[in-house]
């Protein structure tokens, strides 16, 4: 594995750093916390200009064909500056889950409009009381003539009331890993959105079904095979989830670090003080080997290593503990005032523990780490 950089990959880490600065810097995030389409439409805008919403989607649908390991770099940028958008739902996840088991036509439909930011897609997986597994979907789906017919719950769907499309994860049978994976217009009768609060004051929604009626040909792919793709994709995102996790704690160090130069106490700055910066020190070295562990993930997959998806669960697991762990500590050195929405760090905090708990948590992670270390 190469840890350097090319040119290319500098000038796109400088290009998304300076864009997060120009549009949505730490002010716009706070406007953006708990509001109704959660992203400012300048930087949703300039990302699809840059062709960043394309960035892993191939050429021939209008996108940028990159590698992981690039995007992990953006994701990085985005970490850093908290940058609220429906990119990892809609960019990520939904376009890789189209490239996985979408038709042709469906491809040919959404994804040039993914790449351009004209359309928004999300995932609308979790339901409520249950897990992250395939035994976590119990949605039915009820055939009747060319339909599917849903009732019931998803919860924590991120960005619902901006999304063209909800890609839902469905049970069509009873065999544990029956699940399928259906395109579900959120505006379509009985759908009812209701925004939900989080601990980051990202955008999510619980999505209830009251008899939807679904033509079947939104189906992606096999009525049993979603879960499958499900959990593809999931690998490469959760590699992105390390990347915005490891920038995070990066950037939630640095400007604690200053607060540590700037502020005195007995006439000496709070960094001097052999306790506080062995903390800094530890946290460094921690968000370093995140980093490397990000890196490694994203380089395996995009050569097409088989330990990949041991590597991005690796990753996950250590960038958000890092992160969680590093913003603690940071609240700390910051003291009583660190836990004030009027100062930067408790934005950092908060969201550094939702991404831990979200897509698959640390147990979840430790589960699969633990399977593939054991070859079970």
């Amino acid at each position: 594995m190469d840890l350097d950089f090319s040119e290319e990959q500098h000038v796109l880490r400088d290009m998304v750093r300076g864009l997060c600065n120009e549009v949505a810097p730490l002010e716009v995030v706070r406007q953006m916390e708990d509001d109704p389409k959660g992203t400012p439409d300048e930087l949703w805008k300039q990302l699809s200009e840059l062709g960043l919403l394309g960035l892993l989607i191939p050429e021939s649908y209008g996108g940028a064909a990159q590698g992981l390991l690039d995007a992990a770099i953006v994701y990085e940028e985005f970490g850093r500056s908290l940058a609220p958008s429906p990119h990892f739902a809609s960019a990520v996840v939904s376009a890789g889950l189209l490239l996985a088991a979408g038709s042709d036509a469906q491809k040919q439909e959404w994804l040039p409009r993914i790449a351009s930011g004209e359309a928004i897609l999300t995932p609308a997986w979790l339901e409520p009381d249950r897990g992250f597994g395939p035994k976590g979907i119990a949605l039915a789906a009820t055939e009747d003539g060319s339909d599917y017919v849903l009732s019931g719950t998803k919860r924590h769907v991120p960005y619902a009331s901006t999304a063209r499309r909800l890609i839902v994860l469905i049970r069509t049978g009873e065999g544990e890993r029956e699940i399928g994976l259906l395109l579900v217009d959120p505006q379509a009768a009985g759908v009812t959105l209701t925004q939900q609060r989080s601990l980051a004051s990202d955008t999510q929604y619980r999505v209830d079904f009251d008899g939807v009626r679904v033509p079947k040909g939104d189906l992606l792919g096999a009525a049993d095979g979603g879960f499958d793709a499900f959990e593809a994709v999931m690998h490469d995102a959760i590699v992105l989830l390390a990347a915005q996790a490891a920038g995070g704690a990066e950037k939630a160090l640095e400007i604690t670090v200053q607060y540590a130069k700037d502020r005195k106490q007995f006439d000496k700055p709070l960094g001097a003080f052999q306790a506080v910066s062995h903390y800094l020190a530890d946290a460094s070295t921690n968000i370093d080997g995140a980093k490397t562990l990000v890196y490694e993930a994203a380089w395996a997959r995009d050569a097409g290593k088989e330990e990949h998806r041991k590597l991005a669960c690796m990753a996950k697991l250590f960038a958000c503990q890092t992160f969680r762990d590093t913003t603690a500590m940071c609240q700390q050195v910051w003291g009583g005032v660190g836990f004030t929405i009027e100062y930067d760090i408790q934005l950092y905090f908060r969201r550094a523990k939702q991404l831990q708990i979200t897509w698959w948590d640390g147990r979840e992670l430790e589960d699969r780490v633990a399977a593939a270390v054991l070859g079970s």
